[in-house]
């Protein structure tokens, strides 16, 4: 299995790569099957250590590879960095002011994005689904990038991202699951529903390998418009999220330190 993967072409690793991460989502969500709810302080450190492996993956594994790439392509590389960078959050901007969706925790009257009659259930997943658009084409760009036969773009450093990505993806999963069982859904429907939220990641994956595939020269922007388009994701909910009880947040100010630790060794290790 090892083999095979080594040996196929970044479409495959790709989409591999995102399968480990969309089973890691369905991990979490199964906590359902253990549980009704989680204490609120466990969940909170969950999340905020996701937010340390994102900011981390974002410098060591999409914006430092992609900013050596541009150098090595010619490119002005700080306005290469600046542009995919701020296209990624931008991009995340617009799709969170359409896509419906509401945050875990949240009321009916708090949901995001284009006012639908939509279920809760559904706006839950869709939120997550929202973090896992970025995740899913970070982790393609990066096998694709290793096509590139450039010394900054390594299988290593892009099985690591994918390593990182699967480690914060198991909090998100029981973020929608274990909600909704508390409001009186079924174990199986609570599961199906958390982990439904990882599927795009794959077919991100994908989309996003084959493009940086066949337009090389942009690849430097790829990686950081991924890059932008995470940390949109940390800044804009996975830290509001994991510091909504004030009692924790000293508990998830370490474990965000800590995520952020195990996203840097994984990258240099393997990097």
């Amino acid at each position: 299995m090892i083999d095979f993967f080594l040996q196929s072409g970044p479409v495959v690793q790709a989409l591999v790569a995102t399968l480990f991460t969309w089973g890691v989502t369905a991990l979490g969500a199964g906590l359902v099957f253990f549980t009704r709810t989680v204490r609120a302080r466990v969940l909170d450190s969950m999340l905020g250590f996701a937010a340390g492996v994102m900011i981390a993956a974002s410098f060591w594994s999409l914006l430092a590879p992609g900013i050596e790439m541009a150098e090595q392509m010619g490119q002005t590389a700080w306005l290469t960095a600046v542009i995919g960078f701020m296209a990624g959050g931008l991009f995340m901007r617009l799709s969170d002011r359409i896509l419906p969706h509401l945050h875990p925790g949240m009321g009916m009257e708090s949901s995001e994005g284009i006012k639908t009659s939509w279920r809760r259930s559904t706006l839950l997943v869709l939120a997550i689904t929202l973090h896992n658009i970025p995740e899913g084409l970070a982790v393609g760009v990066a096998f694709g990038a290793v096509s590139a036969g450039l010394p900054s773009a390594t299988l290593g450093g892009a099985i690591a991202l994918a390593i990182g990505i699967g480690l914060q993806n198991f909090p998100e999963g029981a973020a929608v699951s274990l909600p909704l069982r508390r409001d009186g859904m079924g174990r199986g429907k609570s599961f199906l529903a958390g982990q439904a939220s990882g599927i795009v990641e794959p077919v991100a994956g994908v989309c996003g390998a084959a493009f940086v595939l066949h337009m090389q020269e942009i690849l430097p922007y790829a990686l950081c418009f991924a890059a932008g388009a995470m940390i949109f994701v940390v800044v804009e909910e996975l830290i509001p999220e994991s510091q909504r009880t004030p009692a924790n947040i000293d508990m998830v100010t370490i474990t965000t330190l800590a995520g952020f630790a195990v996203m840097m060794m994984l990258d240099v290790a393997l990097g």
